[in-house]
């Protein structure tokens, strides 16, 4: 059984002023939710001094999550959802072309595969 599924993505040689802006980055992450089938709850970011966004878009089905180093041209990005239904091929090639980033590379894993075993604590 898989309770849900998330999508790690690195984000690489990124445009910095596009990934340094906060309501950039918010629009585009919401705009990714959105294409990938998510239901939008709520938005939370924040722009940090002297570079850097990080933010999260509460889905109906859980969240999107980014946290960007400007100075690095590298932006961090998490999907979670706890539905199948969820597109993220369009989410991350969405955000590529938003943030004009030349390198994207990710991987999915299952969450609360075998929750029903118990795990023993030490």
């Amino acid at each position: 059984m898989t309770l849900g599924y998330h999508v790690i993505a690195e984000y690489e040689r990124c445009d910095r002023e596009k990934i340094d802006n906060e309501i950039y980055v918010e629009k585009h992450m919401k705009k990714a939710a959105e294409l990938a089938g998510a239901t939008i709850v709520k938005t939370v970011f924040h722009k940090f001094a002297p570079q850097g966004v990080s933010g999260v878009v509460v889905i109906q089905e859980s969240h999107f999550a980014i946290h960007t180093w400007p100075e690095h041209d590298y932006a961090a990005i998490d999907m979670f959802t706890c539905t199948d239904k969820m597109d993220f091929k369009k989410a991350l090639e969405y955000l590529k072309e938003a943030f004009e980033c030349e390198i994207l590379s990710h991987k999915m894993l299952k969450r609360g595969v075998d929750v029903s075993k118990k795990i023993k604590h030490v």
